[in-house]
């Protein structure tokens, strides 16, 4: 996924409809319906895509069973790709199996896999052959090492579950489903309800070539999310392996928080990923991102001089605030909490435009 860490929500509020009722001699009394419409804009993997989902699960009764069942071959296809990411890294980064018998497994593999995406299933076979592989020590170490490729923030998890997604009766739970990757192209709409207030969200593509197709569309901007991967500080760009995640994440927050456009709209800071960054910034230094950064590498530390990294670009301080936010968009109660948070910072905004806050 050359993709960045940035995101960013786009929220419009628009007036969609409006119910005229006759009052006798007394002339009329306007009703108005407002939807706040969000679209979730920016650059790959982010976790923008996730926090959509997760909007539909905590305000929309979450997945159905029949829906849930519609994302097995994504879990089938994320699984197969995560371990064959990992085993074409062993070659480029000179890792051996640890078990030679391990790389008969590694053919098999190859040899499998494309039927099985295709047809959108996870033969006994293929499961066998992928549980080998991934209990392999070479195996893990090359895993350990995934900073230096690109790979599945839920390699680990599907993985680690293979004995339970490759069961005949397997069914997708809820985190199953927010943990798929799927490139978004296009857009992707979810309608809820939260304190009253009707939203829209929509997920767009956060690629360079997709941020294309959506850039323009910034006119009526109430508030802007803009979400951050915290865990991105030692990757670099799929589509661009020059490019380090965060740098790329900055320019992007930089263009927002500062343009024109933007003068007297909000800003909430959605630094992402906290849970994964917590576990790598104990044995891969911040300094490969910031070689200024002369602090203890340890989760607190660390956290708050990315967040000063990025609140100190807001060249308007004396009048714009950021409202950040730490987040883990796979945790649904975290996600929940932090919306109710962005949602007052939303009416009181609105409040202030209308003269009564």
């Amino acid at each position: 996924m050359p993709k960045s860490v940035g995101a960013y929500i786009q929220l419009h509020s628009i007036m969609v409809s409006r119910i005229s009722v006759s009052i006798g001699m007394e002339g009329q009394v306007y009703f108005f319906l407002y939807w706040y419409l969000l679209a979730v804009k920016g650059a790959g993997e982010s976790g923008k895509s996730t926090i959509v989902k997760q909007m539909k699960i905590i305000h929309e009764d979450g997945y159905s069973e029949e829906e849930c069942r519609q994302y097995k071959a994504v879990v089938y296809s994320n699984t197969i790709q995560s371990i064959m990411a990992i085993i074409k890294a062993m070659g480029n980064l000179q890792i051996d199996f640890g078990d030679p018998a391990r790389a008969d497994d590694a053919r098999q593999l190859f040899a499998l896999s494309c039927t099985a995406e295709e047809q959108g299933i996870m033969p006994e076979d293929l499961s066998n052959v992928i549980r080998r592989l991934w209990s392999d020590n070479g195996v893990q170490a090359c895993f350990n090492r995934s900073r230096e490729y690109q790979l599945n923030d839920s390699a680990a998890y599907y993985l680690n579950d293979l004995e339970r997604i490759a069961r005949v009766d397997y069914i997708p739970t809820q985190q199953d489903v927010l943990r798929t990757r799927v490139k978004t192209t296009g857009i992707v709409e979810t309608h809820f309800t939260f304190k009253d207030l009707h939203f829209k969200m929509f997920d767009v593509g956060g690629q360079r070539s997709e941020r294309k197709k959506w850039i323009h569309c910034f006119e009526g901007v109430t508030a802007i999310i803009f979400c951050v991967a915290l865990s991105a500080y030692d990757l670099v760009l799929a589509e661009d392996e020059e490019m380090n995640r965060m740098h790329e994440s900055m320019k992007l927050f930089d263009s927002i928080c500062n343009n024109k456009w933007f003068t007297d709209t909000s800003i909430i800071l959605f630094l992402n990923k906290k849970d994964l960054f917590e576990e790598k910034i104990i044995h891969s230094p911040l300094s490969i991102c910031f070689p200024e950064y002369t602090g203890a590498n340890k989760y607190d530390e660390a956290a708050g001089y990315i967040q000063s990294k990025f609140e100190d670009l807001n060249k308007r301080k004396d009048t714009k605030e950021i409202y950040t936010h730490f987040t883990c968009a796979t945790d649904t109660k975290n996600v929940q909490f932090v919306f109710d948070a962005v949602t007052d910072v939303i009416i009181k905004n609105n409040l202030k435009d209308c003269g009564l806050f």
